[in-house]
């Protein structure tokens, strides 16, 4: 098993299997196959399920015996993956046996960073949710009440009371106008108006909560990692959390992969460039390569002179970038950070070529 690690079985192989089975499984409700195809289809279930099994036993033998651990949240749907489908083998008969196999449809997203993503952002504005949910709540009982007062008397068989109301008033407030109940008076017109008003403020807020919840937390992500970007570099390592705060705002990280351009000779320069992680060559008539916390291009944001040199990526290399307008204003602001640039750039002008 070790040639082969099922429990490192990627996202994008779970999603792959999920959906054969899927469609299995789908298939498996048309009535008009049967008999050889309808065995083939099952034994491919039957594969998919012993591919999740040998990833459910691996997972929890690494866990148990070199103590890795695994998050907690896809244990459970390993687990669940193969227990469902096993009980429906066993206690249930017939053409739905296989319907249990759509708990699969969990397995593509078991390590989705996007999903924890999700859940901090619902945690977060879970108190902001939860008020709009009570708005929703609110308008939606206090519509089908007056649907219910309108029209009770003019559409008995749809109006006739407050939960037969209720479905009217979820169909208008979410927008969704089916159709199969329409008020027949002007005010349960209007009255349809209102609501249908009323629900695209509620979604738009809802929409708002959730963006401004995404936005806030993939900032927070990014500014985390490029403060470790920034942390790794010689040149900053020396500054005070307030100015590498600055420094961090005014950075942009930046990957090139091997044997990429990252400046041309000759160009005008409106940015340099911090090596976080990696090696790039500088091509000069004694070419010289620059690695891990070194810095190039400062000339262009020191005196504004055209690129003197062609530099590419040696290996992939991890790039922080500082443009020239955030150079200034990081002049204005942190001075202390841009006279390190400049006497740096100076001492080593003689040294390193000035791309």
């Amino acid at each position: 098993m070790s040639a082969f690690r099922f429990s490192k079985i990627s996202a994008s192989l779970n999603a792959l299997l999920a959906a054969i089975g899927l469609l299995t499984v789908a298939a498996l409700t048309t009535p008009y196959i049967t008999g050889q195809t309808r065995l083939i289809l099952e034994v491919l279930l039957v594969s998919i399920w012993a591919a999740y099994v040998l990833q459910l036993i691996e997972t929890l033998i690494m866990q148990r015996t070199r103590g890795v651990r695994g998050h907690a949240l896809e244990i459970a749907v390993d687990v669940l993956a193969v227990l469902i489908p096993m009980a429906a083998f066993f206690f249930i008969r017939g053409r739905d046996q296989s319907l249990y196999c759509a708990i699969w449809l969990l397995k593509p997203l078991r390590g989705s960073t996007f999903f924890r993503l999700l859940g901090r952002v619902l945690t977060k504005e879970a108190r902001n949710l939860i008020g709009v949910t009570s708005i929703f709540g609110i308008v939606l009982f206090g519509a089908a009440l007056a649907a219910y007062i309108i029209e009770r008397d003019v559409q008995p068989d749809k109006f006739g009371s407050i939960p037969l109301a209720m479905w009217w008033a979820v169909v208008t407030l979410s927008t969704t106008g089916y159709g199969d109940e329409i008020p027949q008076s002007f005010a349960g017109r209007v009255l349809a108006g209102l609501v249908m008003m009323s629900g695209i403020g509620i979604f738009a807020l809802w929409a708002g909560i959730l963006a401004t919840g995404f936005y806030e937390e993939v900032r927070r992500q990014d500014f985390v990692r490029n403060w470790q970007l920034v942390a790794a570099v010689p040149l900053f390592q020396k500054l005070g959390s307030a100015a590498l705060i600055e420094i961090v705002r005014a950075l942009r990280p930046r990957v090139v992969p091997a044997g990429g351009i990252i400046c041309r000779k000759g160009e005008t320069g409106d940015q340099m460039f911090f090596i976080v992680e990696g090696r790039v060559s500088v091509a000069t008539p004694n070419p010289v390569e620059l690695g891990t916390g070194s810095f190039f291009g400062e000339m262009a944001l020191i005196s504004g002179e055209p690129r003197s040199a062609t530099v590419s990526a040696a290996t992939e290399v991890s790039l922080l970038s500082l443009y020239s307008s955030d150079f200034q204003m990081l002049s204005s602001s942190s001075p202390e950070i841009a006279d390190i640039i400049r006497q740096t750039a100076l001492e080593r002008r003689g040294a390193t070529p000035k791309t």
